[in-house]
């Protein structure tokens, strides 16, 4: 079968390497970058959430599964289910920056999101990842066209973040078929979904997938009442030896955690772009409310401590978006690259395998920047944005599981340094010698200063310090315990920090250097170009606020790692690191605040 590869495949980044040395801007994907094609694709989906979800979004918090079952097909007829799916079974066999795209776009009616997602990421993404061609040709079809409907069950009440800890047993029979029992928790669509990716014990401590179908027997139990997402179907599923034949196993029997740990990263990621066009659409909620709004006789938008709030949740979701951005080119780069047969789903395993990292940092930054955001949006709009009578209210209850959702974010976090220290101690990352590097370079005399004075030239310069602070502290950490350092949660809490703000600084002072030279228009889809010098705004503010956030984290990971002279030591190395000079952030969100308003909508849209 026809394979496709691309030149200079040692050349892409690989996951974790921006600890190691500088990208070039030039090489990162951007959303100024979006092709015509990727804008339609997202002018769909927009008009098909402002015209046909949000108009029925009332009726579907009364849990009217039916219109929930109506729209998921509607998404169907307009091809954004099959975004990621090989033409062979009825997909369109496009790049993750459309894939992107429309998460960002259905994120804005939070409830179908979450129903969206757990079909289209959580029960499409992983048949086509790990399916057998039997099973993509019965079910990928009936999926895409929305005939069917998906779920995704892997959590349960005792075992939480520990997806390995499940008790759901699958009894192998004579026949080889195998009986389930069990009961899965929190589960999105649970209540109508036709189809579920289930996770059950195989045989003893076999760790598997299963495709499961409603009409074997699954049942639901009673819908929960939740804190928000009022418009989606979470309960749990119950299952009484439930038959479910041998060809039904998804991917290899014991070998569960490879489909639930790859389909995590991918739904990192979605969830990340999810929580970026949330924040996007609050941002212009917020903006023309404070344009409306007045309080002693002018708009309250006028006011500083407005401007500080629009400005900053500006700056943050300019970061995110960058991020996911910049993944997304790394993924469809890395695909591109790997030759493979177009209609199967390994080389976009193997990308979201080597970006595992970088989709944790999507998950916790993004959802942690939405959640400020849409507090923000509750206190622009004041009293009223504590009541029913304005959507600021709803975001906020919605938006709050997405700290859960997909591991949580403590977990994530423990995950994101465990998995650097693990590709270093194979060999897989250079941080180990990086480090070593580093401290042989602080204990020489001092290099001459930089000269350059360029655009963002001090923001450049920064980063540079963010990553040498992020390799000081990994490697006093990997000194300090070895091996033993999966067990210091609050240190591996701080790398984890650490790694977020390098990685979200370097993607918003890389995208705002990349405008600059004229690589993109300046906007993603307005209907003006967003002038360069915000973008160069957004990079400074949040570069700025970053240092003060590693050095603070940086100070007490190395204070829980040495103490007396050695601390001593370690805090004036630092020092010498991390030398950024305050900028006037008050001007620069000022100036991101007031084209906000002026656009009504976020800006760089």
């Amino acid at each position: 079968m026809a394979t496709t590869t691309a030149p200079n495949a040692t050349t892409i980044q690989r996951g974790g390497e921006w600890l190691l040395q500088p990208t070039d801007a030039g090489r990162v994907f951007t959303p100024e970058r979006l092709t015509d094609e990727h804008r339609l694709i997202a002018k769909t989906a927009r008009e098909f959430v402002d015209t046909e979800v949000l108009p029925v979004l009332d009726q579907l918090e009364t849990k009217d599964w039916a219109l929930a079952r109506t729209l998921v097909r509607r998404a169907a007829d307009l091809g954004l289910l099959g975004v990621d799916v090989p033409e062979a079974y009825g997909g369109l066999a496009l790049d993750k920056a459309t894939s992107l795209v429309v998460s960002e776009t259905l994120a804005r009616s939070a409830s179908f999101g979450a129903t969206f997602g757990a079909h289209a990421n959580l029960t499409i993404v992983p048949l086509v990842l790990f399916g057998s061609e039997a099973q993509k040709q019965k079910y990928l079809p009936k999926l895409l066209s929305g005939e069917i409907l998906g779920a995704y069950g892997l959590s349960e009440s005792g075992s939480g973040s520990d997806a390995m800890g499940a008790r759901t047993k699958a009894t192998k029979q004579a026949d080889g078929s195998f009986l389930l029992n069990g009961e899965k928790m929190w589960i999105t669509n649970g209540g109508f979904a036709d189809l579920f990716v289930v996770f059950a014990k195989a045989d003893g401590d076999a760790f598997t997938a299963f495709l499961v179908e409603r009409a074997w027997g699954v049942k639901s139990g009673k819908e929960e009442h939740k804190m928000g997402l009022h418009g989606s179907s979470t309960c749990p599923l119950i299952f009484q030896d439930v038959r479910v034949p041998a060809e039904n196993v998804l991917g290899e029997v014991g070998k569960g955690h490879k489909v639930a740990f790859n389909v995590l990263n991918f739904a990192r990621f979605k969830l990340g772009a999810m929580c970026g066009g949330g924040a996007q659409g609050a941002i212009a909620e917020s903006a023309k409310y404070a344009a409306a709004r007045k309080q002693f006789g002018q708009p309250i938008a006028s006011f500083g401590a407005i401007k500080h709030k629009i400005g900053e949740m500006v700056v943050r979701t300019y970061a995110i978006e960058s991020l996911l951005y910049r993944i997304a080119g790394l993924v469809d780069e890395r695909i591109a690259a790997t030759p493979h047969d177009p209609q199967d789903g390994s080389a976009a395993l193997a990308a979201f395998e080597e970006y595992a990292v970088e989709a944790s940092i999507a998950k916790v930054a993004g959802s942690e920047a939405l959640n400020f955001v849409l507090d923000e949006n509750i206190q622009i709009h004041g009293g009223n944005g504590y009541v029913r009578d304005y959507p600021a209210e709803r975001h906020f209850r919605d938006a709050r599981v997405n700290r859960i959702f997909e591991g949580t974010n403590e977990i994530n976090r423990l995950l994101i340094p465990g998995m650097l220290i693990r590709r270093a101690v194979k060999g897989d990352l250079g941080l180990i010698p990086a480090a070593k590097a580093l401290q042989d370079e602080l204990l020489s005399p001092a290099a001459m200063p930089s000269t350059d004075d360029g655009v963002l030239a001090d923001e450049r310069r920064a980063v540079d310090a963010f990553r040498k602070t992020a390799l000081m502290v990994f490697g006093v950490a990997m000194q300090t315990y070895g091996a033993k350092l999966t067990d210091e949660q609050e240190v591996l809490m701080h790398l984890a920090d650490i790694a977020i703000d390098v990685y979200s600084a370097e993607s918003a002072m890389l995208r705002a250097f990349a405008a600059w030279k004229g690589q993109g228009d300046g906007s993603r889809s307005g209907p003006r170009p967003t002038p360069v010098p915000l973008h160069i705004d957004a990079a400074r503010v949040f570069v700025n606020d970053a240092a003060l956030r590693i050095e603070a984290s940086a100070r007490q990971a190395l204070a829980a790692m040495t103490e007396g002279d050695t601390l001593r030591t370690m805090l004036a190395a630092l020092r010498r690191v991390i030398k950024v000079t305050p900028i006037n952030t008050v001007a620069l969100r000022r100036r991101l605040a007031d084209e906000t308003v002026t656009r009504g909508a976020y800006p760089f849209a």
